[in-house]
Parts: structure tokens; sequence; C-alpha cells
């Protein structure tokens, strides 16, 4: 049976760094010709390439996504053409064949069937919101990197602060290590002044905390990394009122969010929309979004048996957040709903199984949310607490779940 050509004309792009070779393949009667030219990837060029792609009538393209590269060819495009983005992986050459040339007739042959998986791409404002929130998770990043560091410091030096402190970088303990550096070898001074009233009864351990010895080479390098954190804090205070002014549009859909169990902050909010977006419809299911964020264990059978299942490495910016968001939940009575879930997974399954389970019942709970615009309501997932009445398992099931469970089965003797 041959392959129905959905696409009559489509233009495949392979893109590099300097250039692009773009191949259009036009289907009349089932006969396909083709149009290659090559196009530098300054703006002139692409604006160019876009002018080809008009007089040649062709307003499907599909490129794979190399590095950075694909995104100035991307919004040059967007504007006239429907463009398809595929994971290199989907539109790989065959080995030993493999051009520049023929690399563009390859993604426009496999493009024109329709056998390229397309890649979410939401609007422009929402990947203008998701660039400015991975770059404020690369901060924060930055940030306890910075601290761990001085926190080595202060160890090498005998400092030991956080022996006796809640958090090293609170203000009583910053107050603290910025006296000790004004003057390193001089550790008699009167603490109290510098601290919270709170940790009066602190007073005695706190001194022999800070009994160390800091040499003038530390002193520096402490100076440095104390001054580097409060950089970081300032920069990621300036990016985060961007983010805002950015994501006011979106009120709503973050304050109904903020109803989800466990989001309490407005960024974990905006984190969401910025990798997922406001529009649920292009999403046919929960289930295509758990599979986006790499929620879902994937499928791997072979000759009647299964191999490994485990979830992909997709979603690597919101499924952190929503591990992070779950982990926090399940530790809460307030939510039994989730709580109770939790606790039987782990029972069958174990902690980590059971983590991601509630992090795709909160993506769930969010796509429907989206969708259908109601804020979140726990009476829906009371229902699976509820066993239900007639319940049978064959004996190989009782077998492996008494397996499961640790117990050694034996036959019986008569």
């Amino acid at each position: 049976m041959a392959l129905k050509i959905v696409y009559p004309i489509c233009c495949g792009i392979d893109v590099h760094k300097t250039f692009v070779v773009a191949c259009i393949a036009s289907t009349i009667k089932g006969v396909t010709t083709y149009k290659r030219h090559r196009f530098s990837t300054y703006t002139k060029g692409l604006n160019e390439l876009s002018q080809w792609l008009c007089e040649n009538n062709c307003k499907d393209v599909c490129m794979e996504s190399t590095g950075k590269y694909w995104i100035p060819v991307f919004n040059v495009l967007e504007a006239s053409c429907n463009i398809t983005l595929a994971h290199p992986k989907y539109v790989k050459a065959i080995r030993g064949k493999k051009t520049d040339k023929k690399d563009a007739k390859w993604i426009a042959d496999l493009f024109k069937h329709d056998l390229v998986a397309g890649s979410f791409m939401p609007p422009l404002e929402i990947r203008q919101l998701r660039d400015l929130m991975r770059y404020r998770f690369k901060l924060t990043n930055f940030m306890s990197s910075e601290k761990n560091r001085l926190q080595n410091s202060l160890t090498v030096s005998n400092i030991q602060l956080g022996n006796v402190v809640s958090d090293t970088f609170g203000k009583s303990s910053m107050n603290i290590i910025e006296k000790l550096l004004k003057n390193p070898l001089d550790t008699s001074f009167d603490i109290e002044p510098l601290i919270h009233g709170s940790m009066k009864s602190k007073l005695p351990e706190l001194e022999l905390a800070i009994d160390g010895f800091i040499t003038p080479e530390q002193a520096e390098k402490l100076k440095v990394m104390k001054q580097h954190y409060e950089d970081l804090q300032s920069r990621k205070a300036d990016l985060e009122k961007i983010i805002l002014s950015l994501a006011a549009s979106y009120t709503e859909e973050m304050n109904l969010i903020l109803t989800v169990p466990s989001f309490k902050n407005i960024f974990s909010a905006i984190a969401v929309v910025s990798e997922i977006g406001v529009n649920m419809d292009v999403f046919p299911t929960a289930k295509h979004l758990c599979s986006w964020a790499g929620l879902t264990p994937t499928n791997n059978e072979s000759a009647g048996k299964k191999k490994s299942v485990r979830i992909s490495r997709a979603g690597c910016y919101i499924k952190p957040l929503l591990v992070q968001c779950a982990t926090a939940v399940v530790k809460s009575e307030k939510h039994p709903e989730i709580r109770n879930r939790y606790l039987k997974l782990k029972k069958r399954r174990g902690h980590k199984r059971a983590i991601i389970a509630i992090a795709r019942m909160l993506l769930t709970a969010i796509y429907n949310i989206l969708k259908k615009k109601e804020p979140y309501n726990p009476n829906l997932y009371k229902k699976a607490d509820v066993l239900p009445v007639n319940r049978e398992i064959t004996v190989e099931q009782a077998l492996l779940l008494a397996k499961s469970q640790g117990f050694r089965v034996t036959a019986v003797t008569t």
C-alpha cells in the first residue's frame, strides 16, 4: 500500500550555523519534483528564503531543531508559513547517504507523507516568558552554588555558624560574617548587637562558633563570593520584575493554577504557564500533556516481553517543579485525596514511582483546570479512594501480589 501524500507542496529545511539548505517537494499526479536552494542565516538571507517560499506557493515547512540555530529561521518564517519543528531523531537520515542537500530532501520526503511528529511550540509571548523563567532558574542555581562555596570557605576557616543557626544566610548570621570580614583576626567582638532578639539564648554557642582562623586569602575570597551572591540576588530581583510585567496578561490562568495543592508561589504558576501555555487544545488529552512532560512510562515491548518502562528525559524544566510540589503535598494531611494515593502506590511501587504518579496527577489537574476554566476541586479525586465492592483476582495475580509483599510461596504437600 502506497503512502498517502498529505502535503502536495512542502519544504524541508536543513539548518546550520551560517547557512540553511531548503528543498521544496512539489507532487503533481503522483510525480514529485524538487527545487533546492541555499540561503545565508543573516536576516537578509532568511527574508530571501521567505520570499522564495512565497514565490513557489509553499506554505508548509518542516525543519529539525538544531541547537539554537533554528530559532532565527522560525522567527522569520512564522508569520508566512505553517512550520513543523521536528526533533532530530524523527528526521535522521540514512547512514551513508547524508549530505546537506540530501538531508533537506529527506526531510521534505518524510514531511510530505506526514511522517514527522512536530514539537509543541507555544505563541511568541509564551516563548518569551519561558526564556525569562528558564534564565531565572539558572540564576537560582548560581545562587545555590555560590552559597555552597561560601559555606565551604567558612568550614575551612572553622567558622561553625551552620551548627548553631538554622540559616547561615539569615540576617543575623550575615551580620556576624560581615563583622568577621572587616577584621578577620579579631573574633572577640560583641555579638549581641548583631543578632535578632530570639537568638539571645544562643550567645555562648555563637561565641564558640566564630572562634576560628580566617587567613587573609580566605577573607578576600569570602568577600568576593559574598559580593557575587548579593549581585545575583539583585539581578534576580530585576528579572522577576520583568517576568511579572510580562505575565500580567495571564493573571486568570495563574490564579486557577494557584488553587492546585502545593502551588503557593506566583512564580511556580508562571513557570507552568511558560512551559505548557494556556491553550490546552494543542494537547488532545491530559495523557498527551503528561507524556510531553516526561511523566509517563515508555512502551518498550518485544516478542511478548516488556523491557524497561522508565520515564523519558523530556520536561527537564517542568518535571522537577512538579516533583518538588508533589514531594511537598504528600507530607500534608490537608489533601487526603493525594496523600492516600501516594501511600497506596508507595507500598507497591516505592517512593520514587509514587512521587512521579503524584506529579502526573497534579499536571492532569492543571490540564483540566485550564481546559474548563474551573478551580481545583478535591472531590473529583476522592472517588479513587473508595474501593470497589466486588474485587476479584486470579490465582496467578494473587501469587505475584504475595511475592511482591515478601512472602515465599510454597506448594501444599498432602
